[in-house]
């Protein structure tokens, strides 16, 4: 079962192919289940005019936010872009390209593109900025507008566990974006916390068929909280 063994040894191989102007789709949730390594190698190869879909930028100094500092991101779709002030200077001052889109509808646009959904109507944003020059039907009485899938020539993913087969499994609040976007590379490249051999895995618990991932790599992880909210002592 040698030719499917899909770990690879290091970052390097992990991001190869990887080149200017292509899409990649990462995985997380604020810094919650990032391929935090799998990004650094982004940062590392210094591949430029990328287009970026995440739920958010990373914070300045980690996550995405370090593609930013030597403007290797060309565009962001994204949902939420409040943590990370070196993304707001360079949209107000014409650099960093945004496209902003409503929570459900990114990690759905993830999902369909995965599952071979060319679009989809949905409710969400028709009357507003998100829905201006999208086709709007009518179905029971209410609007909804009609949202391309997306697609990404690479997809990069945190999981918890995975065998050499590429089967997934995310651990509590890294089930977010992770599942979707592995499903929505042409190249989907994960990096993992533990290695299990194959047939560890109890098949009810994988959360993603080793038939959507294309490499693996183990990694060590910092897994920076982004906001530490504390009770006080007394």
């Amino acid at each position: 079962m040698a030719g499917f063994d899909k770990v690879v040894g290091s970052y390097a191989e992990a991001m190869a192919g990887l080149e200017d102007g292509m899409t990649v789709i990462a995985g997380g949730f604020g810094l919650c289940g990032i391929p935090e390594n799998l990004i650094a190698e982004i940062k590392r190869k210094g591949t430029r005019d990328l287009t970026i879909v995440s739920n958010n930028c990373g914070v300045d100094g980690f996550g995405l936010g370090i593609l930013l500092e030597d403007r290797q991101i060309k565009k962001m779709v994204s949902s939420y872009v409040g943590e990370n002030a070196l993304f707001e200077q360079q949209l107000l001052a014409g650099e960093l390209e945004v496209e902003l889109t409503p929570q459900g509808t990114l990690a759905e646009k993830m999902r369909a593109g995965g599952a071979g959904i060319p679009a989809f109507y949905t409710a969400t944003g028709y009357g507003t900025p998100v829905g201006e020059g999208k086709e709007v039907r009518e179905f029971n009485g209410r609007p909804y507008i009609l949202e391309e899938s997306i697609r990404g020539d690479f997809a990069i993913v945190k999981a918890w566990k995975g065998d050499r087969y590429g089967n997934l499994v995310y651990r509590h609040t890294a089930q977010n974006f992770n599942p979707m976007a592995a499903t929505a590379g042409k190249i989907t490249v994960v990096e993992i916390e533990q290695l299990v051999e194959p047939g560890e895995l109890e098949p009810s618990q994988i959360h993603t068929p080793g038939i959507y991932v294309d490499r693996v790599i183990v990694g060590s992880f910092e897994k920076r909280i982004e906001q530490r909210t504390v009770r006080s002592a007394n």
